[in-house]
């Protein structure tokens, strides 16, 4: 089932000042006061009624003919979490208003149950399953390019915590390594398929990958946001078997892939001041998730928009949270009705399981957490 949703920003002149520029650019600032948002699409032939669902966000009276998507996974340890949480929301919308299409997916979770928690080894199993479920939706939008209008030069993976890496690993890693690196057999993964995914960038948000040398199979770019405290994945690789964000900018720098990097200082994981995932994200956070966007934004407009005649920077800088203007804010009136979805058929070879709604964007490796589903008031029409 589709639904269709209609977001205006009623403070969007106002806040558009906060960003005052001589010249405003599409891709990199919010030029769209209004979005659609067509929701509960599937991705995949599948019969699991969660799992493979998506939601799609388009500037509305876009006229564009094709326009670059970003395709957003959740955090959640790959345990919980869905397209429905705040940040996911919040991004999704923020890209759309810059002119993009703003896809955000659910994928497989790991069925098993949280008692003591999460090791390393099982989290990198659970991640590979969801990234196949990434794939099967990148060849999904690939297929639906015309309908859509989509640029498949430019398909951008995106993500917080479980979704950043799953983010990483597609766009650096093939079946091949990964399967090996997760311990998986033969008769448990495509274990021949040496593709590669190609990607035009890689948004990571405090997201790691699980080894720093596959940056050595690709140029894609990276632009990375982290917590200067974050205890959950470690900035760098102290006391992890993953590479964080500052591990990813060294390597990136030394394999001159363009990069840019934005740490937090004095915050933790999803950038609050003591990270807990059972509450809701407060204002103050979200407007640091909304620095983060913008940052991303500037970098990705900067690498894949701006005139080829300017220079490009190879190597990224660390900047503080406060180098970001203030953050933008919109009030949302929500229109819902229900219409027929179409959506094409790509093969899959994943077997699907039950995912578990609910407000939790990122888990340890470690350790489980539960979060709550944030609540939305919607008018049928």
């Amino acid at each position: 089932m589709l639904i269709r949703k209609f977001l205006t920003g009623a403070a969007f002149l106002l806040t558009m000042s906060t960003y005052a520029q001589t010249t405003q650019h599409r891709y990199k600032d919010m030029l769209f006061k209004d979005v659609t948002i067509d929701e509960n699409i599937n991705y995949a032939n599948s019969s699991d009624k969660k799992a493979h669902l998506f939601d799609i966000y388009q500037p509305h009276d876009d006229n564009a003919k094709k326009r670059p998507l970003i395709i957003w996974m959740h955090g959640g340890g790959f345990r919980t979490g869905s397209k429905n949480d705040k940040g996911i929301k919040l991004w999704s919308k923020e890209f759309a208003q810059r002119g993009y299409v703003s896809a955000a997916i659910n994928y497989t979770l790991s069925k098993k149950t949280i008692i003591f928690g999460i090791s390393a080894s099982e989290l990198q199993k659970s991640s590979y399953y969801a990234i196949q479920d990434l794939k099967e939706a990148i060849a999904y939008f690939k297929l639906n390019a015309d309908k859509y209008r989509i640029d498949t030069s430019k398909i951008i993976l995106a993500g917080n915590s479980a979704g950043a890496i799953m983010a990483l690993q597609t766009a650096y890693t093939n079946n091949v390594q990964l399967g090996e690196q997760v311990g998986l057999s033969k008769s448990d993964a495509d274990l021949h398929s040496t593709e590669f995914t190609k990607v035009a960038a890689v948004v990571n948000f405090w997201g790691a990958i699980f080894d720093i040398h596959w940056l050595e199979n690709a140029k894609t770019p990276i632009v990375s946001v982290y917590g200067s405290t974050d205890g959950i994945i470690d900035p760098d690789h102290k006391g992890t078997p993953m590479y964080g964000s500052i591990a990813i900018k060294r390597k990136a720098d030394e394999q001159k892939i363009p990069n840019a990097i934005k740490s937090f200082e004095g915050y933790s994981h999803e950038l609050q001041k003591h990270f807990n995932p059972i509450f809701s994200a407060d204002k103050e956070t979200q407007e640091r998730w909304t620095q983060a966007s913008q940052f991303a934004a500037d970098f990705l407009y900067a690498q894949l928009f701006e005139e080829k005649t300017k220079t490009k920077a190879k190597t990224g800088t660390t900047l503080d949270y406060r180098t970001i203007g203030a953050p933008y804010e919109t009030k949302t009136v929500k229109k819902k009705k229900e219409t027929t979805a179409t959506a094409a058929k790509p093969k899959t070879t994943v077997t699907p399981t039950t995912s578990t709604d609910t407000g939790g964007t990122s888990l340890d490796y470690r350790t489980m957490w539960q979060g709550t589903e944030p609540k939305t008031k919607k008018k049928n029409k």
